[in-house]
């Protein structure tokens, strides 16, 4: 028995397909929430850098609700997706100055973070997501103006 299959008779997959999400997006929702109750401060720290206002509250939107989006399994994979770009975009504006270890190691986290990601929204969120539940219960409803044949 391969390993693949030894995982899917255990359930394996949607386990770690959970683990998995919660992992990549806990670092999103808390950085969302650190920017939005210390606004001011961010707001600051972020105008140092260039960054105006409306992008500030965008990014901590994108972090707060993509990042419940995959912890949740809600539309997960788009949500994997939005925030793989957004760590490949904040590593190629924030982290290029490779002659600082501490830059060069943000960049290659970013880099990291994008590809756990894009994984995810080629996997999708499993069994243990909203998602799941929901093309579960959608697989139990009858469609309406389905033509059935009674033997």
């Amino acid at each position: 028995m391969t390993p693949t299959e030894l995982a899917e008779k255990l359930r394996a997959k949607d386990a770690v397909l959970l683990a998995g999400r919660l992992l990549l997006s806990l670092i999103f929702v808390h950085e969302g929430l650190e920017l939005a109750t210390h606004f001011e401060g961010a707001q600051k720290a972020m105008a140092a850098l260039g960054v105006g206002t409306p992008l500030l509250l965008a990014t901590i939107a994108l972090q707060l609700g993509a990042g419940l989006s995959v912890a949740l399994g809600i539309l997960a994979r788009l949500g994997a997706v939005a925030l793989g770009l957004f760590c490949l975009v904040t590593a190629s504006l924030f982290h290029t100055n490779f002659a600082s270890q501490n830059e060069l190691l943000h960049f290659e986290k970013d880099l990291a973070i994008a590809g756990g990601m894009f994984i995810l929204a080629l996997a999708g969120s499993g069994r243990l997501s909203v998602d799941g539940a929901l093309a579960r219960y959608g697989k139990s409803l009858p469609v309406r103006g389905a033509i059935t044949t009674h033997s």
